[in-house]
């Protein structure tokens, strides 16, 4: 009889037809806690019985008929939250929404008042209208500098009444020949706590930047400026939520954080004395926490049943959506890890994206980023695109059709293809998209 720890055990959720989690016993007595010191001492028996235990906590979320999916109405919780993540989640969303003043750290130079104010379309926590202008200078072949001696990469186009009776009124644009610009859409933030739960070796595991399968498509991993495995940002520049989270803050309301406590200067020159009040750092550790576990427990948006011609229409488009190859770079699923935090652990999210950086062409190439290149953006994920208004990396399609038309680059096979379709193909094709 092989040792308890060898033994692959399935869990049903009860009520979801079909869907299930294989956890190995070792994955779950690593999840408990047990044996992992050094030294430590646990029989057969002993694994056995903790594995058993393990596994009843790892199948809690299957006990209220959680679903593998973990989606909920847009701006709701994944379900299955304890009472201390529930708390966190609501005083999160409270943070999201709140107004900072110039007294509590806001600015001095700064875009929004609120987080919610670039994530609130439809509920906070989804995309934004406000524009984001970011520049940078790339030098072939892979140095790309972010002009932090300048300001940095994102311009701050407004002020605090401090300020402004210096008569500035925001950051200007560098004036440096090379500088490239961009002007970007903020991003919905639902599902992002299950993204940061996918293992890093799914990931790694979909590049392929040399094309060695000669499809045609090199997506590649992002990394961080220490190289750590990036996965959020439109360059794929962070890679954990608070890394995410803390870059936000400072870039778009001014507020220093407890790892970025210093203030960002006025296009490189020192801020004038008496214009910031705050003390540093104006964000503290347990606020940014609060932020962190608000996007971490977000759910993805539920998709709309579907019935009768449009279930069939919707199935049609997504056999074109396959045929086009649209599926390689928008991966329709991946998996969260198994030893990840409950409950985002062992969850089917279909993100519809392999979170890797493509080349999109020259028309897309605009700023660099810390591991990216102009044309390399990463892959837009198409989860929850029926409620938003604007497409494509960088939010400017203003239809799901004219997104597709402006793919180039690794996406211009796909695209040079939805121009060969017929009508009612196409049609059939945004149906589907507008789904998800």
């Amino acid at each position: 009889m092989p040792a308890a720890r060898d033994v692959a055990v399935a869990i049903a959720c009860p009520g979801v037809t079909g869907q299930y989690s294989r956890i190995s016993a070792s994955t779950a007595i690593r999840a408990s806690g047990a044996g992992s010191r050094p030294g430590s001492m646990i029989g057969r028996r002993g694994q056995g019985r903790v594995a058993a235990l393990s596994l009843l906590v790892l199948a809690a979320g299957c006990a209220d008929g959680a679903p593998a999916e973990a989606t909920a109405p847009p701006g709701q919780s994944i379900p299955g939250l304890d009472a201390t993540q529930r708390t966190r989640f609501d005083e999160g969303a409270a943070l999201l929404q709140y107004e900072f003043t110039p007294e509590e750290g806001l600015g001095p130079l700064f875009n929004q008042r609120r987080c919610s104010s670039c994530h609130d379309l439809p509920t906070p926590g989804g995309m934004g209208d406000e524009p984001i202008v970011r520049v940078g200078v790339f030098t072939p072949p892979s140095t790309c500098d972010l002009l932090v001696d300048a300001g940095g990469e994102n311009i701050q186009q407004r002020a605090t009444p401090q300020l402004e009776a210096l008569g500035v009124l925001g950051e200007d644009v560098p004036r440096d020949r090379n500088a490239s610009l961009a002007i970007i859409v903020p991003p919905p933030l639902y599902g992002l706590g299950l993204v940061e739960a996918i293992a890093e070796s799914a990931l790694t595991a979909k590049a392929d930047p040399e094309d060695r399968d000669g499809d045609g498509i090199s997506g590649r991993v992002g990394r961080t400026v220490d190289g750590r495995v990036g996965r959020f940002g439109r360059k794929a520049e962070f890679a954990t939520l608070a890394d995410f989270i803390d870059g936000a803050a400072r870039a778009e309301m001014g507020l220093t954080t407890p790892a970025h406590p210093v203030e960002e200067t006025l296009n490189g020159a020192p801020l004038p004395p008496g214009t910031d009040p705050a003390p540093d750092p104006e964000l503290s550790d347990a606020q940014l926490a609060l932020l962190v576990d608000f996007v971490r427990f977000l759910a993805p948006p539920e998709r709309p049943a579907l019935t009768g011609a449009v279930r069939d229409t919707a199935r049609r488009g997504e056999r074109v959506f396959r045929r086009l190859g649209c599926d390689a770079c928008h991966t329709p699923a991946l998996r969260t890890a198994a030893d990840a935090p409950l409950p985002l652990a062992g969850r089917t999210l279909r993100l519809y994206s392999d979170l890797l950086l493509h080349d999109m062409g020259e028309e897309a190439a605009t700023v660099c980023g810390i591991g990216a290149e102009p044309a390399e953006w990463r892959t837009s994920p198409l989860m929850g695109l029926r409620l938003r208004h604007r497409f494509m990396h960088n939010g400017q399609a203003g239809g799901v059709g004219t997104a597709i038309e402006m793919h180039g680059g690794e996406g211009a096979s796909a695209r040079n293809g939805y121009f060969l379709l017929d009508e009612a193909d196409r049609r059939a094709l945004i149906r589907f998209l507008l789904t998800l």
